[in-house]
C-alpha cells in the first residue's frame, strides 16, 4: 500500500463514470477493457483511493494506493466486507445449472413467501425484497450490487434469499466471500462456449461453486444428470441427490403431464400443480428438496407446491379465441429446446401441428446454431427460423449458420423469416384450430438487441395480440 490508510470512503465502484467524492475506485482487466487505463480519471472525479493490480507510473500523494494480485477477488472481498457480510446474516442458497435456474430459484422464493417467511430473490427476470421488484440486468449482478442487494434484504428482515448462480459469476469471482447455506445443480448441457471455450471449463466454473461450499452448508444434485455426481466430488458440504429415474435421496413419480399441469406423487403424496412438462418436474423437486433440506414439514411444502404459478416466459400458455394453443419459452439451448418440444409432443395427440419459431442471439456459442435448427425440425410439424437478440452480427449469416444443420427430409417443413414478429403472424397464419405454436429463446426478455440498440419486443405480448386480434 501507498499511502495514508485514514481516508473516509464513502463507496466502492467498479466503473470510473460513476466515480463520486471519496469513492474508492477498483481497476479491473475486463475481457474486452483493462480500466487501469481510468485510475486518472477516477481521481479527476473525486477517488480518493485505488485498488489495482499495476501501480501507476505517476502517482497522485493525495491518493491511497492499494496494490493486489486479482482486483476480480479483491472486488468482492471488499464489497462483502463493505456492506457488513450480509450473506452470513441469511440462509443464502444458489441454484445452478444450464437449465432451470430462474425457475427453480423463483418457485423457492414463491414457496417461502406463501409459508409466510421475508424472502429475497436473485434471478434473470428480477430481483426482489418481499414485495418490492428491483429490475434485473444480469443472471448474478456484480459483487458490489450483489452485497448492495444482499445488505437491504438483510434491512428489510429477509431471513432467506434464492439467487441464480451463472457459470459467469463464478468464473468471475463474483460470489467470492458470499457464505452459502445450500447449493442446486439442475442440469448442464452445451451453452456459454463463446465465453468457456470448452465444455470442459464450463462444467469445472460451475464445479467450483460447490467445492468452495462450507461444510454447513448443503449441496443437492441431480443425478439424473450424468453429470450431477461430478458436482460433488470435493465439496466440504453435506452432500444429497433427487432424480426421477434413479435411486436418490429425494425421489418422485409423474402420475400424469398435460398442459394444465402435472400430477406428482412424493412418498405417499400426491399433489396436483399448475406447471407442465418433465423439466419443471424436475425443478418442483428441487424445489421440495431444499425446503426439506431447510427444515420444513413435508406436507405442508406440497399443499404450497400446488400453489406455485411458473416464472415468467417459462412454458407460458397463451390461448386464441379459436383454440391454437401458444406457448412462449426461454429455451435457447439445445437441451431446453428439445425439453421444450419433447414436452408438447408427449401431450399433444398428434392430430395437432406443433409450429416452432426459433431464433439464435449474435455474437454467442455458433456451435449451437444448427444444433437448435435441427432439433426443432426434426421434433415440430413446422419450422419457422427467425431473429433472436441479432446483436451486431448480420442476421442473414446468423439464419444462414442454423439452416446448415436442418437435414434434407425435413427442408420442406423449414422455412425462413428474418423479421421476428412477421414470423408469428406467418405461423398464425399457417395454424389450424387445436394447433401448437412454440415460440422460443426470448421468453421474459422485453426487447430485441440490433447493433448495440434495444428495440421493445415482448413475444408474448405480441404472441398474445396476433392470436386474438386477427
Amino acid at each position: 500500500m501507498i499511502g495514508s490508510e485514514d481516508v473516509i470512503i464513502n463507496n466502492i465502484k467498479i466503473d470510473s463514470k460513476s466515480i463520486q467524492q471519496n469513492d474508492l475506485f477498483i481497476a479491473i482487466k475486463g475481457t474486452t477493457i483493462d480500466s487501469h487505463q481510468f485510475i486518472d480519471d477516477a481521481i479527476a472525479k473525486g477517488a480518493t483511493a485505488i485498488v489495482c493490480e499495476v501501480i501507476p507510473a505517476q502517482l497522485n500523494l493525495d491518493i491511497t494506493y492499494v496494490l493486489v494480485e486479482n482486483t476480480r477477488k479483491s472486488v468482492a472481498q471488499l464489497a462483502n466486507t463493505f456492506y457488513g457480510q450480509p450473506s452470513s446474516k441469511l440462509k443464502l442458497v444458489g441454484v445452478t445449472g444450464t437449465n432451470g435456474k430462474t425457475t427453480t430459484a423463483t418457485l423457492l422464493f414463491q414457496l417461502y413467501k406463501n409459508l409466510g417467511y421475508k424472502v429475497g430473490l436473485l434471478s434473470t427476470i428480477e430481483n426482489k425484497i418481499n414485495d418490492a421488484i428491483i429490475p434485473s440486468t444480469h443472471t448474478t449482478p456484480n459483487a458490489i450490487e450483489l452485497n448492495r442487494l444482499l445488505s437491504e434484504m438483510v434491512e428489510h428482515g429477509c431471513e432467506y434469499v434464492f439467487m441464480e448462480v451463472s457459470s459467469h459469476a463464478i468464473h468471475q469471482d463474483r460470489i467470492e466471500g458470499l457464505v452459502f447455506a445450500g447449493a442446486i445443480f439442475t442440469n448442464i448441457t452445451h451453452d456459454h462456449l463463446d465465453y468457456h471455450e470448452t465444455f470442459d471449463e464450463y462444467i469445472k466454473a460451475k464445479k467450483k461453486f460447490f467445492d468452495n461450499l462450507q461444510p454447513t452448508a448443503f449441496a443437492l444434485t441431480n443425478i439424473d444428470d450424468r453429470r450431477g455426481t461430478v458436482m460433488l466430488q470435493n465439496t466440504k458440504a453435506k452432500t444429497y441427490t433427487y432424480a426421477i429415474k434413479s435411486i436418490a435421496d429425494f425421489n418422485l413419480k409423474i402420475i400424469e403431464n398435460t398442459f394444465t399441469g402435472l400430477v406428482l406423487q412424493y412418498q405417499q403424496f400426491e399433489v396436483h400443480t399448475q406447471l407442465t412438462g418433465r423439466f419443471n418436474a424436475y425443478n418442483l423437486l428441487a424445489v421440495l428438496s431444499c425446503s426439506i433440506l431447510l427444515g420444513n414439514d413435508v406436507q405442508e411444502t406440497l399443499k404450497q407446491i400446488s400453489l406455485l404459478k411458473t416464472a415468467e416466459g417459462r412454458f407460458e400458455i397463451v390461448k386464441s379465441k379459436n383454440n391454437i394453443v401458444g406457448i412462449v419459452d426461454y429455451a435457447h439451448t439445445p437441451d431446453a429446446l428439445k425439453n421444450v418440444l419433447d414436452t408438447i409432443n408427449a401431450i399433444r395427440t398428434g392430430n395437432e401441428s406443433l409450429i416452432t419459431i426459433i431464433g439464435c442471439g449474435g455474437n454467442r456459442d455458433k456451435t449451437k446454431r444448427p444444433e437448435m435448427a435441427h432439433i426443432a425440425s426434426e421434433l415440430s410439424s413446422k419450422t419457422i427460423l427467425t431473429s433472436d437478440n441479432p446483436r451486431n452480427e448480420d442476421p442473414n449469416i446468423i439464419l444462414d449458420e442454423m439452416r446448415v444443420g436442418v437435414p434434407p427430409h425435413n427442408f420442406n417443413k423449414v422455412s425462413i423469416v428474418v423479421d421476428r414478429e412477421e414470423a408469428i403472424v406467418k405461423a398464425f397464419n399457417t395454424a389450424q384450430p387445436n394447433d401448437i405454436i412454440l415460440l422460443a429463446g426470448k421468453g421474459h426478455e422485453k426487447y430485441q438487441e440490433i447493433k448495440g440498440i434495444k428495440h421493445p419486443f415482448d413475444d408474448k405480448e405480441i404472441l398474445n395480440k396476433i392470436l386474438n386480434n386477427n
